[in-house]
């Protein structure tokens, strides 16, 4: 569940959270920023290069992001809340696909600022739906061209943003690498600009919503995306039934929940190899994570067809 901002009465209830006691200027700004754009055009990315840590999973397959996930951005002068979207895509036969779809088009009209996130070079009819949706909020839209340490001389990059103005009104065009942290810096400051003033709404030291048994389920979910062949990932989801410290480590129980009995054999694999290898990458991962060792256990379970029940959605923790 995404935590509602705590309320202020006043410049001063803020100050206690912008910097230790230290008073809010009178300048200072905070709002929300959506990140949005079609599939794997590096959204996730982008927030986990911004925040210099990870509080997004990864993976080179599209659809990777499910949730509606906020990250937090805290420097003396602003608080940028950056919501990462799952990426809007036209097909949405199934729950899920619906359920991504809903969680990114609602971002947009909540947002003060939309980041559209495109593929340096590359248009597609999914781009074009994202900048369709993105037009209709009336609200200003930073292009953030991506992935262009790709693109080689960079004067090809010239033509294209001149072929992007003419598709809409940009208030800023960022062409910029997030996994070579390149032409980076500069977006916190653009996308500030244009934040309302406002005290914070988070303390200077979180950096997003989502708790520490969501980031756990995550990990492991990353894990199995990485390892699993092209289509299997979009068929399963993880649960935890048990996340809790004792004697000095966590202890972690997951469910990998698939739809079909023939997904389970390939997700633990022969003889159980591939399971053990998602368990023990996820393990060292969270235990870097949380500062503490993990003891990780993981069942594979099937509950058939989940991923098109809106109801078992709501029941494997997805907000509908």
């Amino acid at each position: 569940m995404h935590e509602d901002p705590p309320e202020f009465d006043d410049v001063d209830d803020g100050a206690e959270q912008a910097e230790a006691g230290d008073p809010v200027p009178s300048n200072y700004r905070c709002g929300f920023a959506a990140i949005v754009g079609r599939p794997n055009v590096g959204k996730s990315t982008l927030l986990n290069a911004l925040l210099h840590r990870k509080v997004s999973i990864v993976s080179p397959k599209p659809q990777t992001t499910r949730h509606r996930i906020l990250g937090i951005l805290t420097r003396p002068e602003e608080q940028i809340i950056f919501v990462d979207t799952p990426g809007i895509h036209s097909s949405a036969r199934r729950a899920m696909n619906r359920h991504m779809n809903r969680a990114a088009l609602s971002s947009l009209a909540d947002a003060d600022i939309n980041l559209f996130v495109v593929e340096s070079l590359s248009w597609s009819e999914e781009d074009q739906r994202v900048l369709d949706a993105l037009k209709q909020q009336k609200r200003p839209i930073i292009l953030v061209l991506s992935k262009v340490d790709k693109v080689q001389p960079r004067e090809r990059m010239l033509p294209f943003i001149q072929e992007m103005n003419r598709r809409a009104e940009f208030v800023e065009v960022v062409p910029l690498s997030a996994l070579k942290k390149s032409n980076l810096e500069q977006l916190p400051s653009i996308i500030a600009k244009h934040l309302p003033l406002s005290p914070p709404h988070f303390p200077p030291d979180q950096v997003t919503d989502r708790s520490p048994e969501f980031q756990a389920a995550e990990i492991v979910r990353e894990k199995l995306t990485l390892r699993l062949r092209q289509e299997l990932p979009y068929g399963l989801t993880v649960a935890l039934e048990q996340f809790k410290e004792e004697d000095g480590r966590l202890l972690v129980n997951a469910v990998i929940w698939v739809e079909r009995t023939g997904q389970k054999a390939i997700v633990i694999g022969q003889g159980g190899e591939q399971l053990k290898e998602v368990g023990r990458s996820a393990r060292i991962e969270m235990s870097n994570l949380f500062g503490r060792p993990v003891h990780l256990e993981l069942w594979v379970k099937v509950k058939e067809n989940w991923s098109d029940s809106e109801m078992a959605l709501k029941q494997l923790g997805y907000e509908m």
